[in-house]
């Protein structure tokens, strides 16, 4: 799940999209809102997002010196709001940096295409500063952070149910069928709930929280196990297919991800 900051001086615009966009089922949790870009940039070195979305002429610093003072200080995606008027300025944004700009009034369809392609990028941005950061430190690297959806409030309890048990059961046989089973509800209602409350399907999640935990296995134990023996201790019965999952979130196959730990450290 990524941090998400609005700066909007219409308020009604700002509690708007604070308010009524479904930003968890895009991978996001809006952690601030702001009404100028002083508080922006305030906001911004304080709470470290992954994406930032602001309007352009605000009260006290422009959203475009807002975003070229915060981006010295922290790498972030970033979205414009802007208007046919002040299309000059959408151009020169892009110029900048920023990621990508939506129009006013905002369309919620546009919207989530936006925000879903730049979500993209932070996540192939994310797993490469992951790799590269765990090989050099033997820190854990997070493909899905689980412990952001179980410590939410927000999350639906059954969701949370099927969240904890691929924590602590990754390794076991599990499906979605069962898990319904456990929690009395029907297995599409709980895929549905699940993908509605996550943006992943089951599935997907526990082939990350899989492919996370092999990694780390790897960092630690490459010189003990076999890549398919890792296959096997994270749930992976069959040795093709977790290549092809591997190859999927890591861009490696598990024999040269193994070996390329070695030579990001070097």
């Amino acid at each position: 799940m990524y941090k998400l900051i609005i700066v909007e001086d219409e308020e009604i615009i700002r509690k708007g999209l604070v308010h009524t966009i479904d930003w968890l089922s895009m991978g996001f949790i809006v952690v601030g809102e702001a009404e100028n870009g002083e508080d922006g940039l305030k906001l911004i070195e304080e709470l470290k997002p992954d994406l930032v979305i602001t309007d352009i002429k605000m009260p006290f610093m422009n959203g475009l010196q807002m975003l070229s003072l915060a981006e010295n200080k922290r790498y972030f995606e970033s979205i414009i709001l802007t208007s046919y008027s002040e299309f000059d300025y959408a151009k020169k944004a892009i110029s900048i940096g920023v990621s990508d700009y939506i129009l006013k009034p905002i369309n919620e369809e546009e919207l989530f295409k936006i925000v879903t392609k730049i979500k993209n990028k932070i996540d192939e941005r994310k797993l490469y500063e992951n790799i590269k950061n765990c090989t050099g430190n033997k820190e854990k690297i997070e493909f899905t952070n689980l412990k952001i959806y179980i410590d939410s409030k927000e999350i639906n309890i059954y969701v949370k149910y099927v969240i904890n048990k691929i924590k602590e059961n990754y390794s076991e046989k599990i499906s979605i069928e069962n898990l319904a089973e456990e929690v009395g509800v029907s297995p599409s209602y709980l895929s549905r709930k699940f993908k509605q409350e996550t943006s992943y399907t089951f599935l997907d999640m526990l082939n990350k929280y899989r492919v996370q935990k092999a990694v780390e296995l790897m960092m630690k134990e490459k010189d003990r196990y076999r890549a398919y023996e890792i296959a096997d201790m994270v749930g992976f019965g069959d040795y093709k297919h977790f290549c092809t999952v591997f190859k999927k979130y890591t861009n490696y196959a598990p024999k040269d991800f193994m070996k390329a730990t070695s030579i990001i450290i070097n």
